[in-house]
């Protein structure tokens, strides 16, 4: 990818070092570790600008993307109330860690710890993370699309969607530079299937993310 790793590439690296502790420089190790464990508890919450707001009565961290970043979600609605919950979910966790990367990533944190738990909130975790230690971050529009609901007999649900990249561009945190001369290509394009709980609050939660090579299944 021009921009950003898969998340599953990034949850191959050796350790997560801030674990969603702060912005890149924290120098508190345990916090990070203290601050995971207790995250797919679904503590605290409150309402995401991006999904709108829902009706449903469950408090939503609140997300807001930089100015020069967007999310475009494709099929958002399928007519059963079970699998739209499910969507509009995914949606906001993928603005809460797409915020975390371009934006402010303390800000985001609780918004992440909120949609994500076990190996999930780990990828999520690293996959930030590797942005910061890159010096990294990016500008322009992620397209989700493809998006196809499955839900299964013990409660979860299975999610298979695409990304679009091409009309990402990588930005250098320090200077603010932001590099368009690269050319789109089949690397900008990502697959993904997820596994998704829902938690106590009503709350559908990532809990497994793979991911890779979306070239042959999503262009």
């Amino acid at each position: 990818m021009r921009t950003r790793p898969t998340i599953a590439a990034a949850a191959l690296t050796a350790a997560v070092t801030l674990l969603l502790s702060g912005c890149g420089g924290s120098d508190s190790e345990d916090s990070g570790k203290d601050e995971i464990a207790g995250a797919d508890t679904g503590a605290s919450a409150s309402a995401s600008p991006s999904p709108s707001s829902s009706d449903d009565g469950i408090e939503r961290p609140e997300v807001t993307l930089p100015q020069g970043v967007k999310d475009v979600f494709e099929g958002g609605e399928t007519g059963d109330d079970e699998k739209d919950a499910v969507l509009a979910d995914h949606e906001r966790n993928m603005t809460a860690i797409d915020a975390a990367i371009t934006g402010d990533q303390a800000a985001a944190q609780p918004a992440v710890k909120f949609y994500n738990k076990d190996a999930a909130l780990l990828s999520a975790a690293e996959y930030i993370q590797s942005f910061y230690d890159d010096d990294r971050s990016f500008v322009g529009t992620t397209r989700y699309y493809k998006r196809e609901v499955t839900l299964l007999k013990d409660g979860a649900a299975a999610l298979t969607y695409c990304i679009d990249g091409t009309k990402t561009y990588p930005k250098d945190r320090k200077t603010g530079k932001v590099n368009k001369s690269i050319p789109a290509s089949a690397d900008d394009y990502t697959f993904v299937t997820e596994r998704l709980e829902k938690n106590d609050q009503g709350v559908w939660q990532s809990a497994k993310v793979t991911s890779g090579a979306g070239a042959e299944k999503c262009m």
